[in-house]
């Protein structure tokens, strides 16, 4: 990232490229670190307000914690691109601080919208047995003791397979995984990172799984999955070394074009699984017209029929990521 500016009416400005990592089909960055990007303007953001992330935990024991991230991606970034993000308060919902993130891009001399995210910040406290100052005055509607917005937890039934009753009768594919530290922060929480690497994976498990893998249609012809619109939303905090049930739901087809499917993640606990999050992805494929350029195309009748699938489909089991 670049020297980042404030102004007086709270908004932040921050340059910011995309990272190496997330290049992975010709030159084009994925959603997820597209997501990246909007998580590291947030991070700044709060760094030019005073508050940034490892004074926070350090000093006040609270942990910053992105609990809601939507991002609709307008224009594709390319690894060499240079992001300017600006970040601004907007409407508080009385459960977090809540942020706008758009991004532009310069292209051939001119300033392309490239990215609208719009994002809640929760500030967690951890009680592990530190001494802690008092939270700042301008943090306090924010402060919690326990992420997320909540949820109705499901009963598993006697002898049930958890996966197998989540997806039964359903257009769904579903994946148990334990959660690494890696996909952690604060000790011992999953963060929204992590949950975006389980949304990137369980779609390529997906894909997979209906014969259709991400692979065989770029040898075949030349496509790759596209994702315009993303969203993920915590519901109730998953810890480090627990198992996360991940459910992948296709919900609509649209005219051959798009399809939007839904992903729920839960842990098991007492008997009950309890939902720590619920998020939207939407895809379309584009065909690989040279190492720059691609353009959308419809669906064809094997990629249709893979996406409408069969109902009660459910998963591969202890997959890594």
């Amino acid at each position: 990232m670049s020297v980042s500016t404030a102004a007086t009416d709270g908004t932040t400005r921050v340059e910011i490229r995309p990272r190496y990592e997330g290049s992975n089909i010709c030159t084009w960055i994925g959603f997820k670190h597209v997501n990246y990007m909007v998580e590291e303007a947030v991070y700044d953001h709060l760094r030019q307000l005073g508050f940034p992330a490892g004074q926070l935990y350090e000093r006040y024991g609270l942990g910053v914690d992105i609990t809601d991230i939507d991002t609709k991606i307008l224009t594709a970034f390319h690894i060499d691109d240079v992001a300017s993000a600006v970040v601004a308060p907007a409407p508080d919902k009385g459960d977090g601080m809540r942020l706008t993130v758009e991004m532009t891009v310069r292209r051939d001399g001119e300033i392309q919208r490239a990215v609208v995210s719009k994002v809640a910040v929760q500030f967690r406290f951890d009680p592990r047995g530190h001494e802690a100052e008092q939270p700042p005055a301008a943090l306090e509607g924010a402060v919690v003791d326990r992420l997320g917005a909540g949820a109705e937890p499901i009963a598993l039934r006697p002898g049930a397979d958890p996966l197998e009753q989540l997806t039964e009768g359903r257009n769904a594919f579903g994946w148990a995984w334990r959660m690494p530290y890696f996909y952690c922060h604060f000790t011992e929480r999953v963060q929204m990172s992590g949950y975006l690497r389980q949304m990137e994976e369980v779609v390529d498990l997906f894909l997979a799984d209906r014969g259709v893998s991400i692979k065989t249609l770029l040898d075949e012809q030349d496509w790759i999955p596209v994702v315009p619109h993303s969203r993920i939303t915590v519901l109730d905090e998953a810890r480090m070394e627990e198992t996360l049930y991940t459910v992948f739901t296709v919900e609509n087809v649209f005219k051959r074009f798009t399809y939007t499917a839904r992903m729920d993640t839960y842990v098991l606990r007492d008997g009950v699984l309890v939902p720590t999050t619920t998020g939207r992805i939407t895809h379309g494929w584009a065909v690989i017209e040279n190492r720059r350029d691609w353009s959308l195309v419809n669906f064809d009748d094997r990629l249709l029929n893979a996406l409408n699938g069969k109902p009660g489909q459910t998963a591969a089991r202890g997959t890594t990521a």
